[in-house]
């Protein structure tokens, strides 16, 4: 793969075009999401709605104008159900294939490996003879497509998308990949990560004309590359990265490029890989790569652009070189175990944590259990070091939407009841350690804790495998307002009370600084310390 500076090629870097190389069925051409022209403080750029391929029947939307408030899908709505969202979020995953005739089922079945980060809507684009196809859908990736809609899906190119959206803007127009054309033909672009200036780039863009269609921060990427100077569509889409701050890992798909871009920080993850055949392989997680039979070779380096086309890989970099700051809770909770994030395992990092937490706060115990699915390793590592029987004292049901009908008479604890069951014949009578990842406002934990001890537990105490959480995160991922946290209210012992438990303890902070050795500096605290890498422009009221 060649490696050049940006600088270096600014001037030389052309759009070429290219046919595709697999004979395949006529496509249904769907309208782009956008419909943009350079910046021009006359003239406004037109919006289209972004339509599924199987309903091309133009919707209302509402447009966002100068005098209005920008919005982020940031900034998020109260639930009236904590026990779903205590819990913190990973926004969404993306994925992009290359030169392979099946790349819309390749994109599927990756985005399938990738649900865990997005559950909420999915999306894919195509590009087949230089022509744009585009799905999108609200609901899970096997909800959106099946076989019928993938043949709809024809090209050897595609990106998809999966999103967790936060309440109140799971809506269809919100659904990437966004389609967008400007005046070197369309471009497509997935987004997992956080703008941190989106505010002023959106008001910025609004007073010269722009036009928004979403309350996506990601729909400010097309208006950038419209509105660049630049001579080719590659360096409109450098000019427009160098332009965001905050966490991205995007993926692009032009007519004839596949562009894999991350920011100079490397908050969000993103990785490359190549099939047998030679197509190549981008996605959020290894996990992807390994359900399609890709072989895993390398992060894309924070604040790396890769080129993919007919002439091959090329490696660019943008001109904002910073300090490598990999979000730590890729490692505690959000990436699948079977993983390889950051170039660590995620398994050996849950491992070590449990095995930390048995050391440093060890009880007297019957048994370990875990607060399943994220907490399962961590306990695994916590009970193989203390030397105690691990057992599977919570079971988790996989069949809990966001949306369930309580019985009219109030059952205490419903929520909790109807996602996680207690095992009474592993609890009564024990003194139990229960391993979780985290801990946001606490309201889920004092449920568990009183779920047990109804069970017949002697003493609950509780282990958290990540330190005290005392700041909002900004760069991707759904936490609440600082205030809400409940280690940002209250002390360990204060929460211990809250919760109800016997004894609470959380992994230091310390600790976990010494076990990445040293890759400690390259990751990224600012939930735990308060200390930002980016400062946002205005820490925004999320709930």
């Amino acid at each position: 793969m060649a490696t050049t500076n940006v600088s270096s090629v600014r001037s030389s870097i052309s759009s070429s075009k290219q046919n595709s190389h697999y004979p395949l069925k006529t496509p249904v051409l769907v309208k782009p999401f956008l419909n943009l022209k350079p910046a021009n403080p006359s003239s406004s750029s037109s919006l289209c709605q972004s339509p599924s391929i199987t309903n091309q029947t133009k919707k209302s939307f509402n447009l966002s104008c100068k005098n209005q408030k920008p919005t982020s899908d940031f900034t998020i709505a109260a639930n009236q159900d904590d026990d779903f969202d205590d819990k913190l979020r990973e926004e969404c995953g993306v994925a992009g294939i290359y030169g392979d005739p099946e790349a819309s089922r390749l994109c599927y079945l990756a985005l399938h490996a990738l649900q865990h980060r997005g559950q909420e809507g999915a999306g894919i684009v195509t590009v087949d003879k230089g022509e744009f196809r585009l799905k999108p859908g609200v609901g899970l990736v096997s909800e959106v497509f099946n076989e019928s809609e993938l043949n709809k899906l024809p090209g050897d190119v595609a990106i998809g998308h999966v999103r967790y959206s936060t309440a109140g803007a799971s809506m269809l127009k919100n659904v990437q990949p966004f389609v967008a054309a400007c005046k070197f033909g369309q471009v497509s672009v997935a987004h997992n990560g956080n703008f941190v200036n989106y505010s002023s780039l959106r008001a910025k863009l609004e007073e010269t004309g722009a036009i928004f269609n979403s309350s996506s921060d990601t729909e400010v990427v097309l208006h950038l590359i419209a509105h660049s100077k630049a001579s080719n569509i590659l360096l409109s889409i450098i000019d427009a990265c160098e332009q965001v701050k905050g966490a991205y890992s995007l993926v692009f798909v032009t007519k004839d490029k596949l562009v894999a871009v991350r920011d100079p920080h490397g908050f969000r993850p993103l990785v490359m890989g190549r099939r047998s055949n030679g197509s190549y392989v981008f996605a959020s997680e290894t996990c992807a790569l390994d359900l399609i039979e890709a072989t895993y070779e390398r992060e894309v380096h924070p604040g790396e652009v890769i080129v993919v086309d007919k002439d091959g890989c090329q490696s660019l970099y943008l001109a904002l070189r910073f300090e490598r700051r990999a979000c730590i809770f890729e490692h505690i909770y959000f990436s699948q175990p079977n993983s390889i994030v950051f170039g660590r395992s995620v398994y050996q990092s849950r491992r070590e944590f449990g095995e930390i937490l048995a050391t440093e706060a060890p009880v007297d115990c019957d048994v370990v259990i875990a607060v399943p699915d994220s907490g399962v390793v961590a306990a695994l590592g916590y009970a193989a070091k203390a030397g105690v029987p691990f057992e599977q004292g919570l079971i988790r049901s996989h069949y809990v939407g966001r949306t369930f009908i309580e019985p009219t008479q109030k059952i205490r604890d419903f929520g909790v009841k109807l996602k996680l069951a207690p095992v009474r014949g592993v609890i009564e009578g024990k003194r139990v350690v229960v391993v979780d990842d985290s801990i946001v406002r606490g309201t889920t934990s004092s449920k568990i804790v009183r779920l047990l001890k109804e069970a017949g537990a002697t003493e609950v105490h509780m282990r958290i495998a990540s330190p005290p959480m005392v700041a909002s995160c900004y760069y991707g991922v759904d936490t609440p307002n600082a205030e809400e946290l409940i280690s940002k209210r209250l002390s360990i012992e204060a929460t211990r009370k809250y919760i109800g438990c016997d004894s609470l303890a959380f992994l230091p902070f310390d600790s976990l600084k010494k076990l990445l050795k040293e890759d400690s500096s390259g990751f990224c605290y600012a939930c735990f310390t308060g200390n930002y890498p980016v400062p946002p422009e205005r820490k925004e009221v999320k709930v």
